[in-house]
This record gives structure tokens, C-alpha cells and sequence, in this order.
């Protein structure tokens, strides 16, 4: 390859909004998760020596010993891989216990798996979307990367409403043919800003204009609802949902994706979805795993009382330190900074100083101008532990000179 073409790639990155990306090489620590081991330059420091707290393994179920068990004994039986797509020797009786299974967790029809999340919106969307003739899709402005390429890749004509604006999607969705098939996508609970979309709203409209409805829940699944069945499942309104997304890697704390709705939609995305035909299928110790946790989860409410125990002393301590944070609706506490440099600052600070890893976010993943720490108290950590992270955020903020926001009146 000519240098020409490497300098061309070397520009691109520095020319980026976002800068060059760093990862933090780390270890999870089976059975003391958040503590994790860390490597630097080669060298792995005390085991104990930092705790995470922007992992989506939100109710540590990676660490369940339930579902580390089922993972071992699938392991044992069936080998590391799954040995081919789902096609072609790749679909083994995990897989179609978890799909059962999760159709239940959301009373559809039937579900499909994927090997992401990201794979399951590309691959659900490009196929819903793009095989209903003149389908017109409305979506939500803030919907997940994985939304939009499935969406670019339907070529299905789009219309963006503003971020949870239903009233803009209304005067979208009324100025269309009316005798058009219509799509409504949204998400539950958005991934950067922890806020909670108008669900019961935005069915009103789809039922209103006879559109079909697509919500992703990833954020949600596991976390909220009965079973944790999700926030539409809470709402009492997940019937009005056609299809519901969402993944295996967060509250069930494995990897994986899906899609649960009607029969004759999870038929058509599993016989033409490129996404899910053509790629090798999911191990089956990680569909055991995820059997394991949705099957818990579905049983227990310990891991969400605990979840959201903490993410409501989080808020309720940061507001009382003038510490902004976008929203406080969801366990995602998404810490305002709106500055690059600064925010980078203190995700070392933190981690260098207290222990303490969370990652800064910057574009693109949010616009520039709106760069957070993206903070996720889990069910793993303890309610001193989240007062501790709070403490810390207060020095390095006040070391920084940043601003604080008064705090909310009482009552």
C-alpha cells in the first residue's frame, strides 16, 4: 500500500470531531465485579485498584453465578462455537429455548436472535421497513446508529421527528398519504441521555394513523417492567408495540440481540434478513447464559430494587452538589460537562486518583458542545460505594472550576 493512502487515513482520524479514540484495557473480576484489574504499558495493577462505573452490564448478571454455571455446563457439552449460521448447522436447542423464552418475556408470537444488538436493528429494519412498498418511517432524532443504518439500508423513505417531540411526529405522520404503510420507530430509554420516550403518546399516534410500531427497549430490557419485560411492559402498553428489540449484552449481561412480535414478522426478517442469514450463529454458551439470566430476571426484583436504589441516590446527591446531569428519569445518570478537553480531564482524574473508571463520551457518539461522563450506578454497587463516586466527582469538579446549577427547591 503507497504511503499516499495511509497519510489519507492518518488525516481522517485527526481530522475527526472526536479526536483519536484510547480504550482502557481491563478485567472484569468474576464474583467482585465492579473491581477490575487494569493494564498499563504492559503491566497489570492490583486487582482491587479500580472500580467501573460505566459498564451497560447494568444488574451484573455477567457475573451471576446462575448464569456462569449454564454457560460452563453448555461449554462442556457443546464446544466454544455454534459451528455455522443458523441456515447451515448453526441453530442449536439454546437458541430455540431463548427465543421461546423471550417471546414470553414480551407475550409476542415468536422472537429471532441475533449475534448484537446492532446486527438486530439493521437486520429487523432493513427488512420491515424496506419490504412494505411506499413505507414511509418516522423516527426519533436521537434513535441509536444501528436505527439508522437499518433504516438507510431498508431505502425506505424517512421522516425525523424531533427528540421525543410527539407533536412533531403527529404533524409528520398527518402530512403523509394516508393510504401509506407507515413505520414508527423510537426507543424506550436513549442510550446518551437517559430519558424515557412518550410511549403511550406515540401509540396513540400509531393507532390514530394505523402505523406499525418498532420500539427499542435495550435499555430497558432486564431494568424496568414486570419480569423486566421493559417500559412498555411497565406501561401496561407493550401489546401496542408490533415489535419490540432488545439485547442480551445489559440487564441480561451476555451478548446477543432480538426482536419479538407476530409470527408472520419475525418469518419475513429470518427469511430475508442478510444481518441474521449470513453470519455464524451465537455460541451456544452464550445463549445458555442468557436463558439463565432472562429466566432470573423474570423471577426476581432484587437486582432492580437495588438498580434503582442507587440511581436515585446518585440524583438526588448530585443535584444536592449543583453537579448537572441530563435527566433523572432512568438509571443512566449522563453527567453534563459540554467540553471535550475538560471531561476527558476528569475520566483520568478519577481514574487515576480515586480508582474510579467512567468513561468520557464525546463525538460523535454526542454532538460537540454536549460531551458528558456517562455514570451507571448498577445493582452490583453499594449505596456507600455510590456516595464515595459522588464525592469524588464533587473534587474534581470543583479542581476543574466548572459550574454548578443551584439546587432544586425542597418539596
Amino acid at each position: 500500500m503507497t504511503t499516499q493512502y495511509l497519510d489519507l487515513f492518518a488525516r481522517l482520524i485527526e481530522g475527526s470531531d472526536g479526536g483519536r479514540r484510547e480504550f482502557l484495557e481491563i478485567g472484569r473480576l468474576a464474583g467482585s465485579f465492579p473491581a477490575a484489574s487494569v493494564r498499563t504499558d504492559g503491566q497489570t495493577a492490583d486487582p482491587d485498584s479500580i472500580s467501573v462505573w460505566c459498564s451497560n452490564d447494568y444488574l451484573g448478571m455477567g457475573q451471576h453465578p446462575s448464569v456462569l454455571d449454564a454457560m460452563k455446563k453448555a461449554v462442556d457439552k457443546y464446544g466454544a462455537g455454534a459451528g455455522g449460521s443458523r441456515n447451515i448447522g448453526g441453530t442449536n436447542h439454546y437458541h430455540v429455548l431463548l427465543e421461546k423464552e423471550l417471546a414470553a418475556l414480551h407475550g409476542k408470537d415468536d422472537a429471532l436472535l441475533f449475534t448484537s444488538g446492532y446486527t438486530a436493528n439493521d437486520g429487523a429494519l432493513s427488512v420491515i421497513a424496506g419490504r412494505m412498498e411506499g413505507c414511509t418511517v418516522f423516527s426519533d432524532a436521537l434513535n441509536h446508529a444501528s436505527v439508522i443504518d437499518g433504516l438507510r439500508h431498508s431505502r425506505a423513505q424517512k421522516q425525523i421527528f424531533r427528540h421525543n417531540d410527539f407533536a412533531h411526529l403527529e404533524e409528520l405522520i398527518a402530512a403523509d398519504d394516508p393510504d401509506a404503510p407507515k413505520l414508527i420507530v423510537a426507543e424506550s430509554v436513549y442510550s446518551m441521555n437517559g430519558d424515557i420516550a412518550p410511549l403511550p403518546e406515540i401509540a396513540d399516534i400509531a393507532k390514530r394513523y394505523g402505523a406499525m410500531t418498532y420500539l427499542d427497549e435495550v435499555h430497558a430490557v432486564g431494568m424496568y417492567g414486570p419480569e423486566g419485560a421493559g417500559i412498555a411492559a411497565r406501561l401496561g402498553i407493550a401489546d401496542d408495540f408490533t415489535v419490540i428489540m432488545g439485547t442480551l449484552a445489559k440487564g441480561f449481561g451476555t451478548t446477543g440481540g432480538y426482536i419479538a412480535g407476530p409470527t408472520e414478522v419475525i418469518e419475513a426478517v429470518r427469511t430475508f434478513s442478510r444481518s441474521f442469514i449470513f453470519t455464524t450463529a451465537l455460541p451456544p454458551a452464550v445463549a445458555a447464559g442468557a436463558l439463565a439470566a432472562v429466566r432470573h430476571l423474570r423471577s426476581s426484583d432484587a437486582e432492580r430494587q437495588r438498580l434503582w436504589s442507587n440511581a436515585q441516590l446518585m440524583h438526588q446527591l448530585l443535584d444536592e452538589r449543583g453537579i448537572p446531569f441530563i435527566s433523572d428519569q432512568t438509571h443512566i445518570v449522563s453527567v453534563l460537562v459540554r467540553d471535550e478537553d475538560v471531561c476527558k480531564r476528569m475520566s483520568a482524574a478519577l481514574l487515576e486518583r480515586h480508582g474510579i473508571y467512567v468513561q468520557a463520551i464525546n463525538a460523535p457518539s454526542v454532538p460537540v458542545g454536549a460531551e458528558i461522563l456517562r455514570v451507571a450506578p448498577g445493582a452490583v454497587h453499594t449505596a456507600d460505594e455510590v456516595r464515595g463516586f459522588v464525592d469524588a466527582l464533587d473534587h474534581i469538579w470543583e479542581e476543574v472550576g466548572h459550574a454548578r446549577v443551584p439546587a432544586a427547591p425542597a418539596g
